[in-house]
């Protein structure tokens, strides 16, 4: 079995969670995942099966969330998991002074990773060195963020605010959530977050854990292709001949004026896996297929 699950991860799990929970219902080990999500957060958990798990690396970074920010509340976690640090009503917060401050969240923007996350540090997960009392602070990041959009706005004492969020990978949602925040002088959570869209897949095509099982029983799961989630990359056809020693490991000259990484096809249209163009030379980098 080779390919990708798009799956809707549920609240509370872990990304480990889910892959072990795939490997049971499959009885299949060569499982893994790409895009970490909290375990607070839900939504869309690719999952490479069998070789497509060397696909992970190629597939597109881009992803999109939408995500509760509740004001007024600070927390150890910057989510609703965490013990709270501050707490103070906010009344006064007005959905106009928020649009005033949101502009400063689009673009490349610096980010310091929350305390309690996988990011390492000397070698140390931050959630490990926190959870052990450390007081450590990951270094600032450069992240981008493509789009913000506002869902809806809810006030009272702890105002909260819905927003739709397109962005680069490595970025932290919680981060935004507790800067907005400090922007606006107030603290601010993450409440809630749906993943919609990570390595191009969707969540309008996702599949719970419940609705695996029942495809599963009735036979009729069927990954998504290798090289679906790989349509960013440009790609080439190779004839019969050429095919055979780029499976094999062979360098190929090419006389097309390309460069970077592409999906390699055969006459068949069947993907032979990935390749590096340098200098007008294609060469393996991920043999997929390899030609009997």
């Amino acid at each position: 079995m080779q390919g990708f699950l798009n799956l809707n991860k549920p609240f509370n799990w872990t990304s480990h969670d889910c892959v072990a929970r795939v490997r049971k219902l499959l009885r299949f080990k060569r499982v893994g995942h790409a895009g970490t999500l909290d375990p607070a957060a839900i939504g869309v958990l690719p999952i490479a099966l069998g070789k497509a798990t060397r696909l992970l690396q190629y597939l597109p970074g881009n992803k999109a969330y939408q995500a509760t920010i509740r004001f007024g509340v600070r927390t150890t976690t910057d989510d609703l998991q965490g013990e709270v640090i501050t707490s103070q009503p906010c009344s006064q917060l007005s959905l106009a002074a928020v649009k005033t401050a949101l502009p400063a969240f689009v673009g490349k923007i610096e980010q310091i990773p929350p305390s309690y996350s996988a990011i390492q540090v000397d070698g140390k997960r931050l959630y490990d060195l926190a959870r052990q009392g450390a007081i450590v602070e990951a270094p600032k990041r450069t992240v981008e963020v493509l789009q913000i959009e506002i869902l809806d706005w809810r006030g009272g004492d702890f105002p909260e605010l819905d927003l739709a969020i397109a962005c680069g990978s490595g970025t932290y949602i919680r981060a935004i959530a507790r800067d907005l925040g400090a922007a606006l002088t107030i603290g601010g959570t993450l409440a809630a977050l749906t993943r919609t869209e990570s390595s191009g897949f969707h969540l309008t095509n996702s599949l719970t854990i419940p609705e695996l099982e029942t495809q599963l029983q009735a036979g009729t799961f069927q990954p998504i292709l290798p090289d679906t989630a790989l349509q960013h990359l440009p790609s080439l056809t190779l004839a019969a001949t050429s095919a055979e020693k780029w499976c094999q490991g062979q360098r190929l000259p090419l006389t097309q004026d390309l460069s970077g990484i592409a999906r390699v096809y055969d006459e068949e249209t069947r993907f032979l896996g990935i390749g590096q163009i340098q200098e007008n030379i294609l060469i393996p980098q991920m043999v997929f297929e390899p030609i009997s």
